[in-house]
């Protein structure tokens, strides 16, 4: 680790130390009520499924207000939820889902065929696009039968629409939405999901309280509230001195601090997801990034491992693709070394013997600390930036809109398979993707109709490998997700769903007695 973030982690958690003793005494918890300190703020469109983003974060939110056709569950990645059955036609142009006849949304109105129509034409989020393109008609076949139709064979379909690749497939209220509004609907939600909400304070907390009507049981704990506190030192604070139960993102020395205190514990999922860095500008001819040499310089420049044991202890994977690799046709890839020699002689050939100014470099909130290093490891073979922090609505905007520029730490960790993680980030038209390699391009959309899956698997990986030798990116590490879990907590709800970050199903969730 670089020594500016080490001396910034040894004054933090000095400052964990210090504050302790001294900290007034916050309300606890009262009994049968679970509480988080997020490592994020929290955002009034996480409540509408609509608008999901290309990543896990808002799903915190959404499996506890809301539910889906199918989900991840533990029983697998497209478990059944408000649908209790669906089936694929023998010509794979069409899907038919049954609904359960007991779901019921939080005004205790049925989820009908005509809620989930709805959800999927009002959707606009992560994979829109793609979804809309290739889904030929929604069909209700009756108030609890609904059948997809295809223009052509699509065999993700069902990970596109039933995993954390989209949100498309979480249900909200027809009725409901139409008489308030979309931004009526984000100020008070209804969903289907285990929790109802209570009161929302954009940015600051949110508080839900158990549906006892939930289809699949009632929940344990009776109340969750759910507190943004960006800071990692408050969380670990409020974490200590009981104002909350869970904090999410505790990282090295803060962690380990956590870790030794008695009656704490750290709990860290391996995410399905990784960090890498995008480079925006390579589709620039006029940009350094254009260059190849370059962007192996670059991946020749970073320490992950050093950057792995600062931030989480050593419990990340390091990895040299974006896909990872317990996803279904996932190439293993390894990652370059670690080599700052190679990476100056790389720049040289390319033509920057001193170095280059790569502009800005933006970290994904809240991993500050993380981006510092990264950057310090650039800095040191010639890649100069400046680090160019946001708030996440912002950050998330201007990287949709492409007004990011320069080096972009990115982590997704939304489920699916090497085709899905690959379509928003590297495939024309995708939700972030700046450019795209045109045989790559082909590829993609010829696997994407292909129906024999180890054809697939064959395309898959070529297009895998055409990325790394195109050297796109500069992955890191598959993360593991450091949480501190206090004394109160029995079921954290962590590693129930393989690969999910954060507390879930929240109705498996138990207190203590």
């Amino acid at each position: 680790m670089t020594l500016p973030t080490v001396r910034h982690r040894r004054v933090v958690v000095a400052l964990l130390a210090a504050l302790l003793p001294f900290a007034p005494t916050a309300a606890s918890a009262a009994d049968g009520e679970m509480r988080w300190g997020l490592h994020v703020t929290l955002a009034a469109r996480w409540l509408d499924p609509a608008e999901t983003e290309a990543f896990n974060t808002p799903y915190m939110v959404m499996y506890a207000v809301h539910d889906a056709l199918v989900k991840p569950m533990a029983a697998g990645m497209t478990s059944p939820s408000l649908a209790e059955s669906w089936q694929e036609s023998r010509d794979h142009l069409s899907y038919t889902f049954t609904l359960r006849k007991n779901a019921r949304f939080h005004d205790g109105t049925p989820v009908t065929a005509d809620d989930v129509k709805f959800s999927f034409e009002r959707y606009k989020g992560a994979s829109n696009t793609l979804l809309k393109q290739k889904v030929k008609e929604v069909q209700i076949l009756g108030p609890s039968q609904i059948r997809f139709v295809l223009n052509e064979p699509w065999p993700d379909f069902m990970l596109f629409y039933g995993t954390t690749a989209s949100g498309a497939g979480w249900i909200v209220p027809k009725k409901y939405v139409e008489k308030v509004g979309d931004d009526g609907f984000k100020r008070a939600p209804i969903g289907a999901g285990p929790y109802r909400v209570v009161s929302f304070n954009p940015g600051v907390e949110l508080v839900l309280e158990a549906f006892d009507g939930y289809w699949r049981k009632a929940p344990s704990v009776k109340r969750l509230v759910m507190r943004s506190m960006v800071e990692e030192a408050t969380r670990a604070a409020a974490l200590k001195r009981g104002e909350v139960d869970i904090a999410y993102l505790l990282t090295g020395p803060v962690a380990e601090e956590i870790r030794r205190t008695p009656g704490f514990r750290l709990d860290a999922p391996l995410l399905t997801g990784a960090f890498w860095l995008d480079l925006p500008d390579q589709w620039d001819p006029k940009s350094p990034w254009h260059d190849r040499r370059v962007r192996l310089a670059a991946n020749h420049a970073v320490d992950r491992t050093a950057v792995n044991q600062a931030e989480t202890l050593g419990l990340s994977r390091l990895t040299g693709s974006i896909v990872p690799r317990v996803f279904q046709f996932a190439l293993a890839t390894e990652p370059l070394p670690h080599d700052p020699g190679r990476a100056r002689k790389l720049l040289a050939e390319a033509g920057y013997p001193n170095g280059f100014d790569a502009g800005d470099f933006y970290p994904f909130p809240p991993y500050n600390s993380m981006a510092e290093a990264l950057q310090s490891q650039l800095q040191a073979v010639g890649i100069r930036s400046r680090l160019r922090t946001m708030e996440r609505a912002a950050y998330f905007s201007a990287w949709r809109d492409k007004k990011l520029h320069g080096i972009i730490l990115v982590i997704t960790a939304s489920m699916g398979n090497a085709a899905t993680r690959l379509e928003p980030y590297a495939i024309k038209n995708g939700i972030y993707a700046y450019g795209s390699l045109p045989p790559v391009d082909d590829l993609y959309a010829r696997q994407a109709r292909e129906v024999d899956a180890k054809k697939r698997e064959t395309m898959v990986h070529q297009i895998q490998k055409m990325i790394t030798e195109h050297a796109m990116h500069v992955p890191l590490y598959e993360l593991g997700f450091i949480w501190g879990v206090g004394p109160r907590v029995d079921v954290s709800g962590a590693n129930i769903i393989p690969g999910f970050a954060y507390s879930a199903p929240f109705e498996d969730l138990k207190l203590k007695p």
